[in-house]
């Protein structure tokens, strides 16, 4: 069928989209792209899918973009049947086959569990994950052990005005925000 199994670490892992509906009778699926321009994932030929709770190489041997959208062809699935198989499944890569970022660009599953403290020392909490909202990206932040108190916040994404340092190797974001402004 084209998969191979192996063995990964979630945190290893990006998941980039999901497959979605058959598309044609030749194998074809709709592809729902995590990705920003959502054409990015179509960069990645070698991905990996998330079956029986487990990511499994499959290589997506054709692609385009489709109106609107994006299909797909894997090798090995080539009618709709086996194709079938593979629908609303998750596709990932490993976080090393990402694209190299300048030191002040971050990916957000970077930020992710990060601690966000005010740039006077107070902790906020851990980054659950992020917001995209149109006008700028959004720190959505949990209490945790050690918090100010226990109220979730978000916390616009503005380099320079809010997000003041975020430092990979101490795995930390010094904002500049008020800890009684909720947002």
């Amino acid at each position: 069928m084209g998969l191979s199994q192996m063995v990964f670490d979630q945190q290893e892992m990006v998941t980039m989209g999901r497959i979605g509906k058959l598309y044609g009778i030749k194998g074809w699926l709709k592809l729902i792209s995590y990705t920003d321009p959502q054409d990015n994932i179509l960069d990645f030929r070698v991905l990996f899918a998330k079956i029986g709770g487990h990511w499994q190489e499959i290589e997506m041997d054709q692609s385009k973009i489709h109106g609107k959208g994006l299909i797909a062809h894997f090798a090995g699935y080539d009618d709709p049947d086996e194709a079938k198989l593979l629908t609303g499944v998750e596709l990932a890569i490993r976080t090393a086959d990402l694209p190299a970022l300048d030191p002040e660009e971050f990916y957000w599953h970077e930020l992710e569990g990060m601690q966000v403290k005010t740039v006077t020392g107070q902790l906020l909490g851990t980054v659950e994950k992020m917001l995209e909202t149109g006008a700028n990206d959004v720190l959505v932040v949990q209490p945790s052990e050690g918090s100010i108190d226990t109220r979730e916040r978000l916390i616009p994404y503005l380099p320079d005005r809010v997000v003041m340092e975020v430092s990979r190797t101490q795995r930390c974001i010094s904002v500049d925000w008020d800890p009684d402004y909720l947002a």
